[in-house]
């Protein structure tokens, strides 16, 4: 990692080279961020542990940053915090610089990134889409490789449909579980702080320094029974209509998945779909009335405030108290039948959204584009569910992303699934101790490993039984008198597949195997020279055979951990 001044240095020779100043509503004047960061590498050179120094991060610009106005962009709005909002402090407590407050859809009320005095968001990879909002800002500095993370918040969807649009991965956690405090609210019973980031543990990362103990009472989650991971994978009818070119990627993502070793599950989407149109459509929206509805009336016609916004908010207030009861009723009922469909599933995939408008479609139909774009997310934070946004492929050359749903407080799960559709899949063949029912295999368990296929080597292999405890062979390719040898195919995430190997003792080795169809797999070796002695079992045609085909072959075992 670089230190923190070289790193804010090349975060403003970033934001100069893409010339994007509308992602911006105040950024830092350099020295400032200079100082700060000269600052931080002192502290790490004296010693002090400082886990995020060497980066940078950006900040929605409803959040407070001390010395920088919260303008939730609304220029008239703005006013002064002397302190930072918790999650801000905590991320420069542990050593990351703020560049600045980024654009959103006004009062954070919108997921196209186009509705703001600053200007409207454009899109990462193409400018002449949308960003998605409200997090727009922060999504896009990101995408362009200025700051290394982002806070965002989420009540609809905001910190979600962003990171889709823009490649990027976007966690929404658990409501509470990052304190509100600091931040200007939409809605405040709904809304959550979010993270930005390219990557899956980098957002992981970013997040367990500004993750809290929550006020609320854990609830009594149900022990997860044994199994792989079970996801609900909706009928592609209930989708909806979807951008040309989705329902395929949606498709392999779940498909994806189900290589992975995941159970596809069915699930009932209607009471979803049916609560994400309530939150707009129904009384909720009356709590963004209540946040900023007196300011929003009392300056109204203002050049500055957001017509579009500014009408969301204004007829909210209008809206009778019964209308809220009875629509939380409703709502009750809708998240029962939900969580009954979802059942003992791990998660929910879905598209992210059902598609991605450019500037002029949303221009055309802000109200009707913005509807669209919320179907599936909206309903999530109405529910209290966790969410994970990730990067799917693209379509027709722009971002693709899906997102894992789950119950509160089940994010750590919904990250470790997201790693299937995150990671590069990794195969490994094995041929001895960590086959199925053999004494090593629970290591791959154990690491997220999951069974793919079971095949043979191509006949070019032979197979030795070494001298070790538990028993295992070694397998060297031959140039003669080699055999076809009994495999395992497994798929490990890639960070299993390394914490297996930093724990691989001599004799056995990394190599490539090739299988029965030609193809080479990564897989255990065995260096010749621990074959001395050895005798030879490849007649056998692979392990288990040989351990049911006569007396043991380790007469006098040497203790070893090793694996193949």
């Amino acid at each position: 990692m670089s230190g923190a001044l070289e790193r804010v240095r090349a975060a403003y020779a970033r934001i100069a080279q893409v010339d994007r100043p509308e992602v911006w509503i105040d950024l830092h004047p350099r020295e400032e961020p200079e100082a700060e960061a000269a600052a931080v590498d002192a502290r790490v050179a004296a010693g002090e542990r400082l886990p995020l120094a060497g980066t940078v991060f950006a900040v929605k610009g409803n959040i407070d940053v001390a010395g920088l106005p919260t303008t939730a962009g609304c220029p008239s709005y703005a006013y002064r915090p002397e302190v930072d909002a918790p999650a801000v402090a905590r991320l420069k407590a542990a050593g990351a610089v703020v560049l600045g407050t980024t654009n959103l859809d006004q009062f954070a009320t919108g997921l196209v990134g186009t509705r703001s005095p600053y200007g409207a968001v454009r899109n990462a990879v193409d400018p002449a889409y949308v960003s998605g909002g409200s997090s727009s800002g922060s999504a896009v500095v990101v995408a362009l490789g200025i700051a290394d993370f982002a806070l965002g918040t989420d009540t609809a969807g905001s910190g979600r449909v962003p990171a889709a649009f823009n490649g990027i991965v976007g966690l929404k956690p658990t409501r509470g579980l990052v304190p509100s405090e600091g931040v200007v609210p939409a809605c405040a019973s709904l809304d959550c702080v979010t993270v930005f980031a390219r990557t899956l543990p980098e957002a992981e990362r970013a997040l367990s320094f500004i993750a809290a103990p929550s006020g609320r009472a854990l609830p009594a989650l149900e022990q997860r029974r044994p199994g792989p991971w079970r996801i609900s994978v909706p009928d592609p009818r209930q989708l909806g209509e979807l951008d040309e070119g989705w329902a395929e990627a949606y498709g392999a993502a779940a498909a994806r998945l189900a290589d992975a070793g995941a159970e596809l599950l069915p699930v009932d989407l209607e009471p979803f779909t049916e609560a994400a149109a309530m939150l707009y459509e129904g009384a909720f929206v009356a709590e963004r009335h209540a946040a900023v509805g007196a300011f929003v009336d009392a300056h109204a016609g203002a050049a500055d405030l957001d017509p579009t916004v500014a009408g969301i908010v204004s007829r909210a207030g209008d809206l009778p108290a019964h209308r809220l009861y009875a629509d939380l009723e409703r709502l009750s009922v809708l998240r029962a039948r939900a969580l009954a469909s979802l059942g003992d599933a791990d998660a929910l995939l879905l598209p992210t959204t059902p598609g991605h408008p450019t500037l002029a479609e949303v221009a055309a139909d802000p109200l009707g584009a913005n509807a669209r774009l919320g179907r599936f997310t909206n309903s999530t934070n109405l529910f209290d569910l966790a969410a994970v946004a990730v990067p799917a492929g693209e379509v027709n050359g722009l971002p693709f992303g899906v997102m894992l749903i789950g119950p509160a407080f089940t994010d750590e799960r919904l990250a470790r699934i997201a790693r299937l559709l995150t990671s590069p899949p990794l195969h490994l063949a094995v041929v001895g101790a960590h086959l199925s029912g053999q004494p090593l295999n629970g290591q791959l368990r154990a690491r997220g490993g999951r069974l793919l296929r079971t095949t043979t080597t191509a006949p070019a292999y032979r197979l030795y039984a070494l001298d070790t405890v538990p028993p295992k062979p070694g397998l060297v390719r031959s140039r003669e008198g080699g055999a076809a040898i009994e495999t395992e195919v497994w798929w490990l995430p890639a960070e299993g597949l390394g914490s297996l190997l930093a724990a691989l003792p001599r004799p056995m080795a990394l190599g490539s195997v090739e299988l029965a169809d030609g193809s080479l797999v990564p897989g255990f070796l065995c260096e010749p020279e621990a074959l001395q002695g050895a005798r030879e079992i490849t007649a056998y045609g692979g392990w288990r055979a040989a351990l049911a085909g006569g007396p043991s072959p380790h007469p006098s075992p040497r203790e070893d951990t090793g694996a193949s």
